[in-house]
């Protein structure tokens, strides 16, 4: 799959719109990171509000760089002390929240990511949120950074498609891994992707 390199990057007004309208439109959208890039092939979405998984309805740190971060904002967390995990803030519209970066399929840097995930195959690269952080170099240092508009760390971005990515249905389906709000269908991606963290109808729900 390639991305033409003259598209251009998106601008702040794509996150200032309701938060399952922008994780449903990222889903063929190309991440460009510091000389690794990949085409975002799966989303979960999390509202500030009425989300019991959602970090804002546990930490008050979150409710924070929600309130004073601008749309586009990196939000990147250590999960279960084992892996970074890559978010983007959605403000401006109907309902503000989150949205999980969790697979991609890799287009450049690719030996690059080979070597930090110590993995040869294409799809075991970024093939989960954990995964795609490392793979890229993503890290605490990196929570925070703008992804869009005047300000953004340079080398980074989010770029539009030339078109419609062929063959590529987006689907929604349950999350992933939460046992809060679990019947939720806040997960959008490409269905028969082979760069997906769980195929389409495959999640089991935690109990």
């Amino acid at each position: 799959m390639a991305i033409s390199r003259s598209q251009p990057f998106l601008t702040p007004a794509f996150f200032k719109r309701d938060v399952l309208t922008v994780a449903r439109e990222l889903v063929g959208v190309e991440l460009v990171w510091q000389g690794c890039a990949g085409v975002i092939v799966e989303t979960e979405a999390y509202t500030v509000e009425g989300d019991p998984a959602s970090h804002t309805a546990s930490r008050p740190s979150t409710r924070d760089f929600v309130k004073a971060m601008p749309p586009g904002a990196a939000y990147v967390y250590f999960n279960y002390g084992m892996y970074w995990l890559f978010n983007l803030l959605v403000k401006g519209g109907d309902r503000d929240g989150l949205v999980l970066i969790r697979a991609l399929e890799p287009v450049a840097g690719i030996e690059v990511m080979k070597e930090r995930r110590r993995r040869e195959k294409l799809h075991e690269l970024c093939s989960g949120p954990g995964k795609l952080a490392l793979a890229l170099g993503i890290d605490g240092t990196h929570h925070g950074a703008l992804m869009a508009g005047k300000g953004r760390l340079g080398g980074c971005g989010l770029r539009l498609p030339a078109a419609a990515v062929p063959g590529m249905e987006v689907v929604e389906d349950l999350r992933v891994g939460i046992s809060k709000a679990a019947d939720y269908p806040w997960r959008f991606l490409a269905r028969g992707n082979a760069h997906v963290s769980v195929p389409h109808g495959r999640v089991k729900i935690m109990k």
